[in-house]
């Protein structure tokens, strides 16, 4: 039976992965007792006797974890931003192309982004097959539920006298400065990071990420980037949306609580929307872990896995 730990299972990403895998028979979960959750000499055991180890840390924590590890045969999950950018490490996006034979065959797995997933899938393809330059100047939005900035926002949230701003959405990375940016830029073979407008909104879940491409930006149609999609997204856990069915609105909660993801395209040909959605704490985060641990065992990719 597989052996697995979560090193972080407080946090809102080790707590749906711990969810997600509880009912399953073929793991087994490696547990500290509470007072020994951050004591170096319990973890670095649990991380040694892991066949799988999911870092749900923040990024100086999950590089002191790997620096514990001294088993040969661990695999290490890590969703932190610490490694996405690192040669080192596999990119764990399967469903890019290559993507998932370097994920099953490695022992250090990078998860990626949330806001960055959404804008990887929507864009990365595109790149690849010529339809935006890699010097392109791109600029993208993303909505994403309050669970995606962890306990405090979370709290903050849900608190009965919370703060009367928090009732309407709040742009934030004003400095553009996100540590989302490196990853979306390399992992789509951008030589410039887009312009990038985060938005947190008072619900719980749920990410709607938008790129907007004029005559500019493409050449392409409407239709041929379909095209390119539903060649790209032939197997794993993106699928194309043909078409808009919520009467002209597209809720940025409509993939809350699963693990999977849609891509779409409106507009026409002088302006162009590309729009992702999905659980910013499923594909955006545990999901997205679970998948590629999947791939790791040699399982199908979504087993245990909503969507």
């Amino acid at each position: 039976m597989t052996k697995v730990f979560i090193d972080g299972s407080a946090g809102t990403t080790g707590l749906r992965i711990r969810e997600r895998l509880e009912g399953r028979e073929d793991l087994s979960l490696i547990t500290l007792p509470e007072e020994l959750r951050k004591d170096p000499a319990a973890r670095k055991d649990a991380l040694d006797t892991a066949d799988i180890a999911f870092l749900c840390l923040p990024d100086a924590a999950a590089v002191e974890a790997v620096s514990l590890v001294s088993s040969p045969d661990t695999v290490i999950i890590d969703t932190s931003t610490a490694h996405r950018t690192s040669d080192a490490w596999a990119y764990g996006f399967p469903e890019l192309a290559g993507q998932r034979e370097k994920i099953a065959a490695s022992k250090r797995i990078a998860n990626p982004g949330c806001h960055a997933s959404g804008f990887i899938a929507l864009v990365a393809p595109l790149v690849s097959a010529g339809l935006i330059a890699p010097d392109a100047r791109l600029s993208c939005f993303s909505l994403t539920g309050y669970s995606g900035g962890g306990k405090k926002m979370i709290a903050d949230y849900e608190s009965p006298d919370r703060d009367p701003l928090l009732d309407a959405p709040r742009q934030y990375g004003l400095g553009q400065a996100h540590k989302h940016l490196p990853e979306m830029a390399k992992v789509c073979g951008l030589e410039n990071a887009p312009v990038f407008c985060p938005i947190v909104a008072p619900y719980y879940a749920g990410m709607e990420v938008t790129v907007s491409l004029t005559c500019a930006d493409t050449s392409a149609s409407p239709e041929q980037i379909r095209e390119v999609y539903r060649d790209y997204y032939r197997a794993g856990l993106i699928a194309l949306k043909e078409q808009a069915d919520e009467s002209g609105f597209l809720s940025a909660s409509a993939y809350a609580g699963r693990d999977d993801m849609e891509v779409a395209v409106f507009g026409n040909g002088d302006r162009i929307l590309l729009v992702s959605r999905f659980d910013n704490l499923g594909k955006g985060a545990s999901g997205a872990a679970i998948q590629n641990m999947n791939l790791v065992l040699g399982l199908d990719e979504g087993t245990g896995l909503v969507r």
